[in-house]
């Protein structure tokens, strides 16, 4: 990098100038960030989002109805944020709309797209981008499910190795969703015309090698469609949720290498279930994770761990409580999956199925892999242990969660 890199980005630079014509009619009389989703626009939710972040300055890029935005945010103060603005014409690509900015942009900025809300861990993308030690980073939803259709190609140092904006090229495996840092040098490789930053640029770092990815498979929740607007409002309404391993959380953990082969030798561990009713009581979704090798070994079967979580369900029913969903990996150690804790698999099938900020989602767990399994999903975590056992742990949570909720409806 040619630019002296010293300190993380404190200043977010966001695109938010484009018609929104997939959107239309919604978008006729306001531009697409300013569409609400539980009470406030989308721009609000990314707001708030970057204050969390510790960044500090926000340089908005706006062409279509500029003053809905500006009116809306004003000075950025009501967030604890320096906003400022660059209008320039409807017309204008977004490598255009950079270009006009660039005396207004820091030396090292976080940039991003003003449709995709996805629950960024900033220190983890400046960490990857330093040790990358290139001019550029975005980040890569992995898409393993389909979510939507490829336009990358990472290669196994992750790097991009091919950025195809129309989506056709072969061996694509991801998509890039803005949430990039990037050096204001790559801005002087902007010719003066009408461009995109994205086909001039990106092409030119990849050819370089010098496009790093922050690769995730936490699902990203966008406003660039009508398709995904109830997903969109499922995420950002944000019903509470907690993840909980099984063994050793809820029912007394078997001894090393043995299983709860069935009903009758599962004990519910004290206050356990006294903990799902408050849980529910709170209005918190319960997920149960579990590694069950046991099914890999032979020792069991999988109606065997079904007939279980049957069982364990109606325990739970009849103490005033539900369980929302169970998880539970049946694979060996040495097979492979992505779903064997420590690994994040099961935390983010939860996270799609039930649309989950996992960073607002604590996972409680009894071991090591308990934990590094919720760092890689970056979720919030917590070990039960005989001097603190589940019950009171949640009512700890839920004493952080009803803190967390009024300091948001303040900022409302």
């Amino acid at each position: 990098m040619t630019e002296q890199v010293s300190q993380r980005p404190r200043q977010a630079v966001i695109l938010a100038g484009g018609r929104g014509t997939r959107l239309r009619p919604l978008t006729d009389t306001r531009p697409k960030p300013m569409i609400e989703f539980d009470g406030k626009p989308f721009l609000g939710h990314l707001l708030e989002l970057l204050r969390a972040q510790g960044i500090e300055q926000v340089l908005l890029l706006l062409g279509y109805r500029p003053e809905a935005v500006q009116s809306y945010c004003g000075n950025g103060h009501a967030w604890g944020l320096d906003i400022q603005y660059v209008v320039s014409a409807v017309e204008d690509e977004t490598g255009r709309r950079l270009k006009l900015a660039a005396p207004q942009i820091e030396p090292t900025f976080l940039f991003l797209y003003c449709d995709n809300y996805w629950p960024m861990p900033l220190d983890r993308l400046w960490q990857r981008y330093t040790e990358a030690g290139v001019p550029g980073l975005l980040t890569v939803y992995r898409n393993r499910d389909g979510y939507t259709r490829d336009n990358v190609q990472v290669d196994r140092d992750g790097f991009i190795v091919t950025y195809d904006k129309e989506r056709k090229a072969e061996g694509l495996s991801g998509v890039e969703i803005g949430y990039g840092i990037f050096s204001r040098e790559v801005l002087s490789w902007l010719p003066d015309e009408n461009v995109s930053f994205e086909r001039v640029v990106y092409p030119q770092l990849v050819a370089k090698r010098q496009l790093a990815a922050f690769q995730t498979d936490h699902r990203y929740y966008s406003v660039s469609s009508h398709e995904r607007l109830p997903l969109t409002q499922q995420f950002l309404a944000r019903k509470p949720a907690i993840i909980l391993d099984r063994d050793g959380v809820l029912n007394r953990r078997p001894p090393k290498a043995e299983y709860v082969r069935s009903w009758e030798a599962w004990e519910w561990l004290p206050g356990a279930l006294e903990a799902l009713r408050l849980l529910k009581e709170a209005g918190c979704r319960i997920i149960v994770v579990s590694n069950q090798a046991g099914v890999a070994r032979g020792v069991m079967t999988a109606a065997d761990v079904e007939a279980i979580h049957e069982r364990m369900r109606a325990d739970v029913r009849s103490a005033g409580s539900s369980i929302d969903a169970v998880y539970y990996c049946p694979h060996g150690w040495d097979e492979g999956c992505e779903c064997r804790k420590p690994k994040p698999g099961m935390l983010h099938q939860a996270q799609r199925d039930f649309h989950l900020d996992l960073s607002r989602t604590y996972f409680i767990g009894d071991d090591e892999r308990d934990g590094q399994a919720a760092d890689a999903a970056g979720c919030p975590w917590v070990l039960v242990a005989d001097e603190r056992p589940l019950l009171d742990i949640v009512r700890d949570v839920i004493d952080v969660r009803e803190a967390n909720v009024l300091h948001t409806r303040s900022m409302r």
